[in-house]
């Protein structure tokens, strides 16, 4: 071989060094590549290597997510809950900082979903969550800080900074961001990842100048139409929104056009142009779309709920809050009394359940009527009669300083269903612009007398202290510390229950709340759901007619009138019906609980005796407003001063109450434009009623009347006493009866009364002394003294102020059994006699012995002769024919003995004679021997002063709606009226 080489060489040209040299350098060359192709793969590895631990390191600390952990965070974006009138009657959505509807992708233009991929993402449907060479480009771009930026993010990518991660911008959140969205595309379809996207994608303002999210509320904010029927344009124009949601956006926060669109236009134009280079329309559609006239597009600006419903919207707002709050917490293993007991617990629920109200898309659905509420506020923001507005100083926020502002009388109202206690509608006030407190459910007010058959009247018939019929004496309290007075100062004498809840007379309140006081009564007002009690209205008997220290709601004491129209069962108010998801998955159904407050009997009762208020008394002009019938039962009520008016009634459907006032408490004016504060009150009470009649008539309206049930009975007693009738109680025409619960029916027969003969001398009964002239004796019925000790009277004056207005008293007296005795004298002479008309008059006898008077005339002889004589108890009026005479009168003594002659006075054309005191004696002494002809034997007598009149004559039951109606003091200015006016027109 080595020979062979040898060889060869000879053969070669030149010389081998050349081709050794040729082969060293290739060889030398070639090594060289591959130490640089091993050093550069060693690199690569290194730089990859780091590269990986970097990024490892970047998201060590980021958990590995399992499918349900994503779900739950992916979909977890806000979705602006919902509210429904009763019946799922859309009403509207409740105040949040972003508006957002869900929709489905089904539901949404197949251009929109179009335009967002040739937008926001051109490989979306081939990728697997990232684009490693728009990754690359996008982070070359950041490190060296070029002034293009590209970006890099793919859909998926998106929502995960929008739903799990957030908008900071670093390698850290990038690199969580990749890893991320590649486990999101190994959970999730592309057309899910497309949905979500579609609903959270932030998209500028709508109309109104609200932030909104998600295509749906898009496209009814922008353009006024659904997802689904968005044109290629619309279409464009909104995929464009996310690279600059308020940059594009057509509208300012105020819900105005801006003037200059151009950026959103353009944006749109490029949204288009990218559409049609990826194929997605065609160079006609182009062309066509690019052409929009966006600005006459746009819808105009849509009232919010809470600009429609602000009263409402808001009240169901804060319900709704209060509910989940009570449901997050009983979650976590807390009772709702451990909310109310811990300020701190209470709070941090609170603030939980207000962010789950606004992010997750609940539907609420409430128990008001759309129609009665509708119309209620019409009838609200047209009344007339509220009265003047008054003055009231406030400090400027601005400047600080004292300014003086006109203040109106407000309202408030609540109609409620008494079985259920559904909130059919209410009334919060008249403008919430001016006033944002709701009047209806959040305004503590003194009930007035409304409090009456809540607190005193039914929880006394409940344990048997008094009864319908029961006799109160409406004369002054003693040895109280508290010591109310009716309006006007005066007293009724001996009343029934019922007439006094009629009248609303706050004295006989009073006394018989002081009979209960020991019997915890406010347990009552507890059970029907008061919960502004204070621990100074323990023991108040101020409370009685109302006086609170904090007040109530319309609300609570409306629903505390439905427990008797519901058999004495309390039913709480309320509503919200149900709360669900957007699902459809209830979270929240409210569940009727009836407590258990009065017997059926005592609920009975107390409505029978409110009938009475509404049909005879204090709110017996409602009838002359009303333009339906229904058997209403229901109270009227005054705060002090009248500061308040109340009004509450039901029928055996519902219950139904007004309040009017101003907001920082003054008295409201006593008459406006013809009609008392209590009758503008009622006469809006009615109003509202009607409208609500004129939406749900059989619902307002029902047929049938309030049913009695068993253990209720009717029972007569003596109206003096309340005591069962005796003979001469029966005989005196002094029996009354009313309704009674069996077990409480009075037992003891009435032994208050005896009857004998009398004479009267300055309206007091005596025995008949036996000097007394016969023609003065009268004979009667006569009221026993144990009466006044009974009422701890002291006199027989003050006891003639308990004698009662609302039964027949002509055949009644009042006597001690004491003889009255002669003064020694004869009368003083009789002063001021008339004639006129042909009727003489005179001026009552001062004298302290005086019975009776004597009437004289001239006789055919010329002398006088007496021609008629009548007790003092007697009106002094005497009936003279038209015959020319001359007359004068005497008055008598309890001796018999006569004063001197009064000034003669002729009744036409005769020569006056003067009596002689010897003819006037033979002229009575013939007299006594006569029977008594002015009365006859065994007919009662009446007794009634000659010059006075019944303070509280009988109403005239006959026109209730005409009845004088008296505000009643409570002493705090409590007062109740229902005067006589006129109805300002028919409704």
């Amino acid at each position: 071989m080595k020979k062979s080489i040898e060889k060869l060489k000879h053969f070669l040209p030149l010389n081998t060094i050349p081709t050794r040299n040729i082969r060293i350098t290739y060889n030398v060359f070639w090594n060289l590549i591959l130490m640089f192709l091993f050093v550069g793969i060693i690199g690569f590895c290194f730089v990859v290597g780091v590269g990986a631990g970097y990024f490892a390191s970047l998201v060590k600390d980021e958990p590995v997510r399992s499918y349900e952990v994503m779900k739950n965070e992916i979909y977890n974006y806000e979705e602006t809950s919902e509210v429904y009138f009763a019946n799922n009657i859309y009403l509207g959505k409740l105040r949040t900082d972003l508006d957002r509807e869900k929709t489905t992708l089904d539901k949404v233009s197949s251009h929109l979903v179009n335009a967002i991929i040739a937008t926001e993402d051109e490989l979306f449907y081939e990728h697997e969550g990232i684009v490693p060479k728009a990754i690359m480009r996008a982070v070359f771009q950041e490190v060296t800080n070029s002034s293009t930026k590209t970006g890099g993010s793919t859909l998926t990518q998106q929502l995960i900074k929008n739903q799990i991660l957030s908008n900071e911008v670093s390698f850290d959140r990038k690199a969580k961001e990749v890893l991320l969205a590649l486990r999101l595309e190994k959970f999730f379809k592309k057309e899910e990842i497309l949905e979500i996207y579609l609903n959270v994608a932030d998209l500028g303002r709508n109309a109104s100048g609200r932030n909104i999210a998600g295509v749906q509320t898009a496209a009814q904010g922008i353009f006024g139409i659904n997802a689904k029927d968005l044109s290629i344009p619309q279409a464009a124009f909104i995929a464009g929104l996310p690279q600059s949601p308020f940059g594009y956006t057509p509208f300012t926060n105020s819900g105005q056009v801006k003037e200059n669109l151009e950026p959103g236009i353009e944006r749109m134009k490029t949204v288009l142009m990218r559409m049609y280079k990826g194929g997605y329309i065609t160079k006609e559609d182009y062309e066509k779309a690019i052409t929009f006239d966006l600005r006459k597009s746009l819808t105009t600006k849509k009232p919010s709920s809470i600009d429609q419903y602000p009263w409402l919207t808001f009240e169901v707002e804060d319900r709704a809050k209060k509910i989940l709050m009570v449901k997050l917490a009983e979650n976590d293993g807390y009772l709702e009394e451990d909310l109310k007991k811990n300020k701190d617990l209470y709070k941090q629920y609170s603030a939980l359940a207000d962010t789950n109200l606004r992010q997750n898309g609940y539907r609420i659905h409430t128990t008001i009527n759309k129609n009665i509420y509708d119309r209620m506020q019409t009838v609200v923001r047209e009344y007339k009669y509220y009265g003047n507005d008054k003055n009231e100083t406030k400090k400027d926020t601005e400047t600080g300083k004292n300014i003086t502002i006109k203040e109106p009388v407000e309202v408030g109202a609540v109609l409620i269903d008494n079985k259920t206690g559904k909130i059919i509608s209410f009334v919060g006030g008249r403008d919430h612009d001016r006033e944002q407190t709701n009047h209806a459910t959040n305004a503590l007010r003194p009930n007035g007398s409304t409090m009456k058959p809540l607190l005193v009247y039914a929880p006394a018939m409940e344990v048997g202290a008094v009864q319908p019929g029961t006799v109160i004496a409406d004369t002054p309290l003693s040895n109280r510390e508290y010591n109310p007075k009716n309006y006007g100062g005066a007293y009724h004498g001996l009343t029934s229950a019922r007439v006094a809840l009629q009248y609303s007379y706050n004295v006989p309140a009073v006394k018989t709340y002081y009979k209960i006081m020991n019997q915890n009564p406010l347990s009552y007002l507890e059970k029907m759901g008061f919960s502004s009690l204070d621990k100074n209205d323990v023991g108040s008997p101020a409370l009685s007619l109302g006086g609170m220290t904090n007040g109530v709601t319309v609300e609570e004491n409306v629903n505390a009138f439905a427990t008797f129209a519901n058999s004495g069962k309390f039913t709480d108010a309320y509503m919200i019906e149900k709360i669900e998801t957007s699902e459809g998955k209830v979270i929240y159904e409210h569940k009727v609980k009836q407590t258990d407050v009065f017997s059926p009997q005592t609920a009975f009762l107390t409505i029978d005796m409110m009938r009475d208020v509404i049909n005879k008394g204090t709110a017996a002009s409602l009838n002359g407003y009303m333009k339906f019938h229904a058997d209403w039962a229901g109270k009227t009520g005054t705060g002090q001063d009248y500061k308040d008016a109340w009004f509450v009634a039901s029928n055996p459907n519902v219950t139904f109450g007004t309040w009017i006032g101003y907001d920082k408490p003054k008295p409201l004016e006593v008459n406006y434009k013809g009609l008392s504060y209590s009758k503008r009150n009622i006469f809006l009470w009615a109003k509202l009623m009607n409208t609500a009649y004129d939406a749900e008539p059989e619902l307002v309206a029902p047929k049938e009347r309030f049913q009695m049930p068993n253990g209720i009975v009717k029972r007569s007693y003596c109206a003096l006493t309340g005591d069962l009738p005796s003979p001469l109680c029966e005989k005196a025409g002094l029996v009354a009866s009313d309704y009674f619960n069996v077990k409480y029916v009075p037992k003891k027969v009435d032994d208050s009364l005896t009857s004998g003969k009398f004479v009267f001398v300055k309206d007091r009964a005596y025995a008949v002394p036996p000097a007394a002239p016969a023609e003065f004796v009268q004979e009667g019925f006569i009221v026993k003294r144990e009466l006044l000790q009974k009422h701890n009277i002291s006199n027989l004056t003050d006891l003639k102020e308990l004698l009662p207005k609302t039964v027949r008293w002509d055949n009644l007296v009042i006597s001690d059994g004491n003889e009255i005795r002669d003064n020694g004298a004869n009368p003083s002479q009789v002063q001021g006699l008339t004639a006129n008309n042909g009727k003489l008059s005179w001026q009552a006898n001062g004298d302290n012995d005086v019975i009776g008077y004597r009437i004289y005339s001239t006789s055919g002889n010329g002398g006088y002769r007496k021609i008629g004589s009548i007790p003092s108890s007697k009106s002094l009026v005497f009936p003279i024919s038209g015959t020319a005479s001359s007359y004068y009168v005497v008055a008598v003594d309890v001796a018999g003995k006569e004063s001197a002659p009064s000034t003669v006075i002729t009744y036409g054309n005769v020569t006056e004679k003067r009596p002689i005191a010897s003819e006037r004696a033979e002229s009575a002494k013939a007299e006594q021997k006569q029977p008594n002809k002015q009365q006859p034997e065994n007919k009662p007598v009446d007794t009634k002063p000659a010059d006075t009149k019944p303070e509280n004559p009988k109403p005239d039951e006959t026109k209730p709606e005409l009845q004088q109606d008296k505000p009643q003091d409570n002493g705090n200015g409590e007062q109740d009226n229902t005067e006589n006016n006129t109805p300002p027109s028919p409704i």
